[in-house]
């Protein structure tokens, strides 16, 4: 009898150690707007006028009024409105497959599914998300989560 309690309770545990896991992967599912976006070069500029000052603004600035958003559906895939995480250019460049484990956001080619991008995740919460690029650190992306009354 003794040997089935603690049977049992190993199972638990380790079912327990699991499931955050399997919990943060499903957490990612669903529309999230890029709010910052960092590069290395901008990291680099440091204006030392006032004329240089309002040009690395005006650079900045340059991206457009549409809102950048990626959306991460069930079972890998993704589609985003603009290129952001998949620079890869492809027959269709908004959609693309990942996957995610709470510490890293892989961009998957859809055709051979080999690994095109890989981003480390900085913090993950149900309501944002800051990712930097794995080879590059100095890239950075920072995403809140968009409410929406689809299910995904």
């Amino acid at each position: 009898m003794k040997t089935n309690i603690t049977g049992g309770l190993i199972g638990l545990i380790i079912l327990l150690n699991s499931f955050p896991e399997s919990l943060k992967a499903q957490n990612i599912i669903g529309s999230w707007q890029l709010v910052k976006q960092t590069n290395c070069i901008s990291d680099e500029i440091e204006a030392e006028s006032d004329d240089e000052a309002e040009l690395v603004a005006e650079m900045k600035s340059m991206s457009g009024p549409a809102a950048k958003v990626v959306q991460f559906k069930k079972k890998g895939m993704g589609e985003e409105s603009t290129r952001i995480l998949n620079r890869k250019r492809s027959a269709s460049p908004r959609n693309f497959l990942y996957r995610f484990d709470g510490e890293t956001l892989m961009i998957l080619d859809k055709r051979s599914q080999t690994l095109t991008h890989t981003y480390s995740v900085e913090r993950f919460s149900g309501d944002s998300l800051i990712v930097s690029n794995a080879n590059r650190p100095c890239e950075t992306r920072i995403f809140l989560k968009i409410k929406d009354g689809k299910s995904n």
